[in-house]
């Protein structure tokens, strides 16, 4: 039954009863470390009470200055009228000279909120204007894309509902916290039956009962705290009564909606950090009849693909490297710090590159190769280094080449993919090519990488099955790499 004080579930606490990631899930008034009380002032900022005809009805969570985090089930209609939102309040009787209210101008319920099941039960609220953050007003990060979080990890949840099944919160009716410990999906689908529990929830709470949300709850985050943050993982949602035993909380699964929730939150987004659980999960032991067997915990590797360029639309001309991932391929191989050769990726562990680099100097401990960079000399968000452990030269006829092979493999992004090499593929005269690098006086004050668009042209006398000739490049040479051959 859902946690509202609008729905019939007891969905309160019972206890025994970028903005963005700069700012966010940081309480300065917060030093928690016991649950099942009064929450002192400030020690949840971003807690919200979602107030219609003047009545606490739900809770929420701040995500930026003017977004709030809440469950679908609250609202029976998109309808923004009689609803008021309080942030930094401490009581529902008491004074509150901390808190400020705000009307709504939006509601965004999900589409594909399932009632009665419950499945995908969130609601974004716009507020009318944005709030000042205070030590008693603040955001909380929010679980980022692939976050995962293990049975068993610590988690808190706050809110102004019932103590227990049909018993209201005593006046004055104090914020409330409560310390319980994540619930895996398959002991919760045990629990509640199999297929109850979709992978868009997440549950919460002791095998004996005795702590957990309730009436007057939903909506409310459940947060844990990693590296000194306080990260949401999950929105009251509903329950089989209120903290009664082998009935956990069940909550809306926050890490399952970043890419909807900044979908229509386009400025200020809020901050989202991945929540890492370490060690095995216990729950992939469990089972119950009709439970499926755990999905393997090691997927089959995806091939990789090379040629892919993303960020790229070149059809013509040449100069700066407006933007990085034009050319995702391409490597600045640095000694010492700094750039020697550029080089190109063309496995997920190897650069090719001139033997010329590395003539006098073929310790691979002296080396480094870094991808997904743009600028020499400035910001690139996007780049790794990779250590270099074998350096490998050939002995061609004429144009000597090296394999250099990578400490680990980087993450393919659309920064960083491998390049596809030619299996003895003829290309004729006049086939369109590009050529790219950095060079030591070209590119500016950052030596922005540069590119340059020639053709193929008949070698000549320099013919040979091991060459490649094309049209004269005007930028310098040093470090330049050629980088693709449209055919």
């Amino acid at each position: 039954v859902a946690r509202a004080l609008c729905s019939g579930r007891p969905a309160g606490l019972t206890v025994a009863l970028k903005e963005g990631e700069s700012v966010c899930g940081q309480p300065r008034l917060n030093t928690r470390i016991v649950g099942g009380q009064d929450a002192p002032a400030g020690s949840w900022p971003w807690q919200a009470s979602i107030h219609e005809f003047n009545s606490h009805i739900c809770g929420g969570s701040l995500i930026n200055s003017q977004w709030v985090l809440t469950a679908a089930h609250c609202f029976s209609s998109d309808n923004t009228a009689d609803f008021i939102i309080y942030l930094g309040r401490q009581s529902q009787q008491g004074s509150n000279p901390n808190e400020e209210s705000r009307t709504l101008t939006q509601i965004i319920l999900h589409p594909d909120y399932n009632n009665p099941a419950n499945d995908n039960d969130i609601a974004l609220l716009k507020l009318a204007s944005p709030v000042n953050f205070t030590d008693y007003i603040g955001p909380v990060c929010l679980a980022q894309s692939g976050s995962s979080i293990h049975a068993g990890t610590d988690s808190w949840v706050t809110g102004w509902g019932h103590i227990r099944s049909g018993e209201p919160l005593p006046s004055p009716q104090n914020l409330q916290e409560v310390e319980v410990p994540v619930v895996g999906n398959r002991q919760c689908n045990c629990d509640y039956g199999v297929d109850s529990i979709t992978n868009n929830m997440i549950c919460a709470g002791l095998r004996d009962g005795g702590k957990d949300s309730c009436q007057g709850d939903s909506g409310g985050p459940m947060v844990s705290k990693q590296n000194n943050r306080w990260i949401q993982t999950g929105i009251v949602s509903f329950g089989q009564g209120c903290a009664l035993p082998n009935f956990p909380g069940v909550y809306a699964r926050v890490s399952r909606y970043q890419s909807w929730i900044n979908s229509h939150i386009s400025r200020n987004q809020p901050g989202f950090i991945t929540f890492t659980s370490t060690g095995t999960d216990s729950d992939l032991s469990v089972t119950c009849p009709g439970l499926p067997p755990p999905p393997t915990t090691t997927p089959a590797p995806q091939p990789v693909v090379c040629g892919r360029a993303p960020m790229n639309s070149r059809i013509g001309g040449g100069s700066l490297v407006e933007n990085a991932g034009v050319w995702p391929w391409m490597a600045s191989i640095q000694k010492n710090g700094s750039h020697v050769c550029g080089g190109t990726l063309v496995a997920e562990e190897f650069v090719l590159s001139s033997a010329d680099c590395f003539s006098n100097f073929t310790m691979a401990s002296e080396w480094t190769v870094i991808l997904g960079r743009l600028k020499q000399n400035g910001s690139n968000p996007f780049e790794v280094t990779l250590n270099v452990t074998n350096i490998t030269l050939s002995n061609l006829t004429t144009n000597n080449v090296a394999v250099l092979r990578l400490a680990t493999r980087p993450s393919l992004t659309d920064y960083i993919q491998p390049i596809c090499l030619d299996t003895g593929l003829t290309f004729s005269v006049g086939s369109a090519c590009w050529a790219s690098g950095w060079s030591t006086e070209q590119g500016g004050v950052e030596q922005v990488l540069q590119e340059r668009q020639t053709t193929v042209v008949d070698c000549g006398n320099a013919t040979s099955n091991d060459s490649i000739c094309t049209g004269t490049l005007t930028l310098q040479q040093v470090g330049i790499t050629p980088q693709k051959i449209l055919n």
